[in-house]
């Protein structure tokens, strides 16, 4: 055991994978909230009646009319300062779900090359310029959306792919550079998704009341260069290329990762047909989905559920929409200490501790957002449903996110890359069926049944890791032992 340091490279590199997964997620979710506060509100105002007492209006204006009336005009002088008539976009709930899930159309589609990237060419550059080419894609978003939807779709389409790269190439690092019994800390650094997301919400309600909607965009890609800029200076695929890095902590890293953690492994072919056929990997896929699912739909569509179901203003809506995130990294940090502890006292096997955190990703958030579906008009109730349900997926960095490096290390960015394939699928499945669900017609009633097939969602993927889900390293793991069963099958 190395005596600890005051920053470790390995303390530096989570700060470095939490803050760029921050910026990532930062720049997925910041429109969420713009277009809130520029869209042109519902013609009918039956929800907000519903829970504030407003007698419903039977306005019958349309969202394509040129003109705007008082009353709405007067909704968004409420809600921003800066806001003109100019700036209110006539988008109804279906495209406005179509503006918020563009970036996951094609996303899914560079996950898989962005494990594969980083096997061959490293994280550092895979992980740092994915997130490069997103974070300046973010200067473009304004002038396509003064523009035309359209425009603005086709950004956050490029916007997201090349956003893709980067997620599945961290697990390659994670398994070069963290020991076992460190891992849950480490991918803990991934939660850094809820921490951008809890900063962008406040931070853009601030921007957009006190300097304008477009400098939300602007700014937020400058804290994306310079983020870049220390990624590049203190980040290394492995111990052995750091230069800075102790001979103690070099050690360390080499006599605790798996004896089968093949550094050499990115000039090898994958073994896919294996990986396809693996029933604990998919059980991971399933545990994964349900947990992505369940997030994306409370994260993409909490500003405008208490926009619209609870009448807040986009103050209110950027504060409370943000504040659970920051919770989904404390409770994320705290359980993978615990998870880590439980390793090295062996008080649990890697297996049933997985299975402990996918309960508390899945199972718990499932019965939050039961509960939200039920809350009606009660704010207090929403807001400890949502928290607490967001907060429980920070767990998934200990449950079925590191799973995929306890299956395969050598093949762990290319897990995580298909993976990213088939569960960002909900990243716009999500709002497009939610956009469905509401378009002219956003009712308690509406949103209740968005929530119980949400929930039901997540039961039925923890269900079946938990039957099924194993941590136990896959024999195709091991490259060479998987060329010599081939040969003795060819024979």
């Amino acid at each position: 055991m190395m005596k600890k340091d005051f920053m470790t490279c390995r303390t530096v590199l989570w700060w470095m994978v939490f803050s760029g997964i921050g910026i990532n997620f930062m720049m997925r979710v910041q429109l969420n909230l713009v277009i809130v506060a520029v869209v042109v509100p519902p013609h009918k105002t039956s929800i907000i009646g519903q829970c504030n007492g407003v007698i419903e209006d039977n306005n019958t204006w349309q969202n394509n009319s040129p003109i705007i009336p008082d009353d709405y005009q007067q909704y968004h002088e409420n809600n921003s300062q800066k806001i003109q008539k100019s700036h209110l976009f006539p988008w109804n709930e279906y495209e406005q779900g179509l503006a918020t899930g563009a970036f996951y159309w094609i996303h899914m589609l560079s996950e898989i090359p962005g494990g594969m990237l980083a096997r061959k060419y490293g994280t550092k550059s895979v992980f740092g310029i994915g997130n490069l080419l997103t974070i300046l894609l973010g200067f473009l978003l304004p002038v396509a959306m003064n523009y035309h939807l359209y425009a603005l779709i086709i950004i956050r389409v490029i916007q997201g792919f090349v956003g893709g790269l980067a997620y599945p190439a961290a697990h390659n690092m994670a398994a070069k550079w963290i020991p076992c019994n460190e891992r849950s800390k480490f991918v803990s650094a991934y939660m850094g998704a809820g921490v951008g997301i809890g900063l962008a919400y406040p931070m853009c309600a601030f921007i957009i009341n006190y300097i304008g909607w477009e400098a939300v965009f602007y700014i937020s890609s400058i804290f994306g260069i310079v983020w870049y800029l220390a990624w590049y200076y203190l980040v290394f695929d492995t111990p052995i290329q750091h230069p800075r890095i102790s001979e103690e902590e070099r050690i360390y890293i080499e006599n605790n990762l798996e004896t089968s953690v093949d550094y050499a492994s990115e000039n090898k072919s994958v073994p896919w047909r294996r990986i396809f056929t693996s029933v604990p990997f998919w059980m991971a896929i399933f545990a994964n989905w349900s947990t992505v699912w369940g997030y994306y739909t409370l994260i993409t569509e909490a500003p405008a559920y208490f926009a619209f179901v609870h009448g807040w203003n986009i103050n209110e809506v950027g504060i409370l929409s943000g504040l659970p995130h920051f919770f989904t990294m404390i409770f994320g940090w705290f359980f993978a200490q615990f998870s880590d502890w439980l390793l090295r006292t062996e008080r649990m096997t890697v297996t049933n501790v997985r299975k402990l955190a996918t309960f508390c990703c899945t199972g718990a958030p499932a019965l939050m957002v039961l509960g939200l579906s039920f809350s009606g008009c009660h704010p207090i109730l929403a807001i400890i449903f949502i928290m607490i349900g967001i907060a429980s997926v920070g767990s998934s960095s200990s449950g079925p996110l590191v799973n995929l490096v306890d299956l395969s290390p050598n093949y762990a960015s290319v897990l995580l890359g298909i993976t990213g394939l088939i569960v960002d699928c909900a990243g716009f499945l999500s709002p497009l069926f939610v956009g469905l669900m509401i378009n002219n017609n956003q009712t308690i009633g509406q949103w209740q049944i968005i929530f119980v097939i949400t929930a039901l969602n997540m039961v039925v993927g923890f269900l079946l890791y938990y039957i099924w889900g194993t941590a136990k390293q896959q024999p195709w793991n091991n490259y060479e032992a998987v060329m010599t069963n081939d040969n003795m099958e060819i024979r």
